[in-house]
């Protein structure tokens, strides 16, 4: 049995037109003989009634104190009416479907409510109803706890469910389709010139997702890379094959030199504050400053610590909060809001010489201070001034000749 994951965004389902163009798809794997389980997300963004963030806006607003468990009942809605939705038009077209909830696909969590974890997939009944229907569509960012109640797997939940899916039925791809032709080597919102990419490993892709591109979640490639599941990011707007994400020794058919690149892509995670805390007394300075951002849910990131103090990032949604914990401590901390960190991405760079220097080169050639840098095996960062993020990326995309 050859089985095919498609999963369709909210955007690939909000109108008439999207959703023909996703039978279109549906149509065109069939033809290929292929067995289809479809994951869909609710409809649309936040101001449209079904989108997931429309519920949320609902819950805040005329739901009161609503308990995480009873809200995730509520945002559950959003993809049954999308999966009923897309089954109605599919039998309408002749094409035999039926809907499974993702608790009814198989999905156990844990009880985590609002940001649940896979625990397993059991994908029994998906199997069993494929031998019946052309198409099994099942609601994403779904699964239940062991005891039986509802949960939601939070941010890019219904890519996780997808190449879970796909792990667990050992399909031959899971294709993910979005509002944009694969994945390109800059936001093309601030890069004009950014190119997109006909393959990228599963570490780079996953690097580019944690480090601020939103075309896939970073979760569901990380489930993709442990089963060694392919995965393509398509348009759903057009049948360009998109992005094939892969091990690299899973590509066929690659130019030479393609994938012995240094860097893939340049992305960026706006909207930080720095702050830096000095004093002599390190040790205990470190585990208070931490064990103080632990203690108050603020997530730490660009961390670096010096026998004279340390430095690190937070969301300026979380600066005011941090601030505060570190002078209850009676420290002085000192922070620089409105900053960005900006990546530079790719399989190739570690041991290779003048990386850096090439980062620092162009950053200079326009007056970009270097506020902060790190590095691991496949990415350099740079924090600069928000003011200067756009101009930052476009430097960096040119002196790595991405747009080549």
């Amino acid at each position: 049995m050859r089985i095919l994951v498609q999963k369709f965004g909210g955007t690939s389902l909000s109108t008439p037109q999207a959703r023909a163009r996703v039978i279109d798809h549906i149509r065109r794997e069939l033809e290929q003989q292929y067995r289809l389980v479809v994951v869909v997300s609710a409809m649309g963004r936040r101001g449209e009634p079904y989108a997931t963030d429309s519920l949320l806006d609902w819950s805040e607003l005329h739901c009161g104190d609503l308990p995480p468990r009873e809200k995730d009942l509520l945002l559950c809605c959003g993809e049954i009416i999308s999966a009923a939705t897309l089954c109605g038009l599919l039998h309408r077209e002749g094409i035999t479907a039926t809907v499974l909830t993702g608790p009814q696909a198989g999905f156990i969590t844990d009880t985590h409510f609002g940001n649940a974890r896979i625990l397993n997939v059991n994908p029994e009944r998906i199997l069993a109803e494929l031998d019946k229907v052309q198409v099994v569509i099942v609601t994403g960012f779904q699964g239940q706890t062991e005891s039986g109640d509802l949960t939601t797997l939070g941010r890019g939940g219904s890519d996780t469910s997808a190449t879970a899916l796909g792990a667990a039925l050992h399909a031959e791809m899971v294709d993910i389709y979005t509002d944009v032709n694969g994945i390109l080597t800059a936001d093309p919102r601030i890069v004009e010139d950014a190119k997109p990419l006909s393959y990228v490993s599963y570490t780079e892709i996953c690097n580019m997702a944690h480090q601020g591109a939103k075309v896939i979640h970073p979760r569901a490639v990380e489930i993709a890379m442990q089963s060694l599941t392919p995965v393509r990011v398509r348009s759903t707007f057009s049948d360009s094959e998109g992005t094939l994400v892969t091990q690299p020794d899973g590509f066929r058919d690659v130019p030479a030199g393609i994938i012995d690149r240094y860097v893939t892509g340049v992305a960026y995670v706006s909207n930080v504050t720095q702050i830096s805390v000095e004093c002599d007394r390190t040790e205990q300075l470190q585990l208070q400053v931490f064990k103080s951002m632990a203690d108050n849910s603020i997530s730490v990131d660009f961390i670096n610590v010096t026998p004279g103090g340390v430095l690190y990032t937070v969301f300026d949604s979380d600066s005011e909060k941090a601030i505060s914990a570190l002078q209850a401590l009676g420290l002085k901390p000192k922070s620089q809001s409105g900053c960005a960190k900006v990546s530079v991405i790719g399989g190739g760079i570690n041991g290779v010489p003048g990386i850096m220097a090439k980062i620092v080169e162009a950053l200079s050639e326009h007056d970009i201070p270097i506020l902060q840098s790190a590095d691991s095996n496949t990415t350099i960062w740079v924090l600069v001034k928000k003011e200067d993020m756009a101009q930052a990326l476009r430097a960096l995309h040119s002196k790595f000749e991405l747009h080549r």
